[in-house]
């Protein structure tokens, strides 16, 4: 073992020990937290939590310095215009809108409606962490099946447990970014018990190329158990501001609302939401320049023979082949965050797509890393 991968565990052990080490999940993202001495927030390359490092268009940014013209008052009429808003984008009814202070607000409210005692949330693993959180609280049973080795749900798994609840799908999946079968969902959903409710979680749909291999679940009409969600967080740029819906039948949206805060959404957020829908243009750009900025990391990993998984999101996952809170503290030492995956897959690591400077700097600081990079299979 060289010295310098030997002085690198020494140090890790001695993080572990002084509580440096990989923390909780965050709600905006499943990344972790790490707390470590030195360094202030804003001199962090911050690679850990999937945001837009470009923020919203410059035509919703006007709108956002518009706004605070009124922050002393309460959103007067305009959630009302958001839901239609998204109800002509979705070709739905508005009142098929559930409005939330980011779509984690749907996914909270979903299981305070649906699960509780008794009841099962139903999930692949590993996929976006603070559901099944939001399911334990509520009281409910949690069951998850591993991915098959295609990355693809498992969905004859997941069939196999009888009760009621519901079955959460985060497809682009997050943490590994990947897209499953449209007629795999279609034939799981048939086969599903009608006890079960569904919850398809689209944050980064908007990523993905809209070819047949990739629909979304608001282009089919909606059943009395589908709950579909999207975010203004990441294609749109408006993560620090909290804005998300839910699209489903009436009467799903009936049972979801007693659960939600009022006015949680607020004014700013609302008229920047509405902003960023009739921005198209804005949207389009920012889809194209995440494309763009992904390809470039697939030829970075080419370069050095990586293989990550293929993502449809602003994110990318692979395997390390050395344990992922190594290489996470020598990222945070080196002032950059990065997340894992999950437990299970403990050498495995996300990384979020940055500026062009940001990813310069994540390149610069892997070609230095410690690591045993022949352990990696070219």
């Amino acid at each position: 073992m060289s010295s310098s991968r030997r002085d690198f565990l020494r140090n890790l052990s001695i993080a572990g020990l002084t509580g440096v080490a990989v923390g909780a999940p965050r709600e905006d993202g499943g990344a972790p937290q790490t707390e470590i001495q030195g360094g202030s927030a804003s001199s962090l390359i911050a690679l850990d939590q999937n945001e837009n490092p470009y923020g919203p268009s410059a035509k919703v940014m006007e709108t956002i310095r518009a706004a605070s013209q009124n922050v002393n008052e309460y959103p007067r009429g305009h959630a009302g215009q958001l839901n239609d808003r998204i109800a002509k984008l979705h070709k739905v009814d508005p009142t098929q809108i559930v409005l939330g202070a980011g779509s984690t607000e749907i996914l909270r409210v979903a299981c305070q409606a649906f699960l509780g005692k008794g009841k099962q949330l139903v999930q692949p693993t590993p996929t976006y962490s603070r559901m099944e959180s939001y399911a334990r609280a509520s009281g409910a049973a949690v069951i998850s099946e591993p991915l098959k080795k295609n990355l693809e749900f498992d969905f004859d798994s997941m069939l196999a447990h009888p009760g009621s609840g519901l079955v959460y799908l985060c497809n682009p999946n997050n943490p590994t970014g990947t897209v499953n079968s449209p007629q795999r969902v279609q034939t799981f959903l048939s086969k599903l018990p009608s006890s079960y409710k569904v919850l398809v979680d689209e944050a980064y749909y908007e990523f993905c190329p809209h070819t047949a291999s990739t629909p979304s679940f608001l282009d089919r009409p909606l059943d009395d158990r589908t709950i579909v969600t999207r975010t203004f967080s990441f294609a749109y740029g408006l993560a620090g501001l909290r804005v998300g819906y839910g699209v489903a039948s009436p009467k799903l949206v009936e049972q979801m609302r007693p659960y939600l805060s009022e006015n949680s959404v607020n004014s700013i957020a609302l008229r920047a939401a509405i902003a960023a829908i009739e921005d198209v243009d804005g949207l389009t750009e920012a889809v194209a320049r995440n494309a763009n900025a992904r390809q470039e990391f697939y030829n970075q990993c080419t370069a050095r023979s990586i293989k990550p998984l293929y993502s449809h999101a602003n994110f990318l996952a692979f395997n390390i082949y050395n344990p992922a809170s190594l290489i996470i503290w020598y990222f945070r030492q080196n002032n950059i965050l990065i997340a894992p995956v999950s437990l299970s897959w403990d050498t495995y690591i996300r990384v979020s797509i940055g500026k062009s400077e940001d990813m310069k700097a994540f390149w610069r600081a892997w070609d230095r890393a410690p690591i045993d990079k022949f352990s990696i299979p070219h």
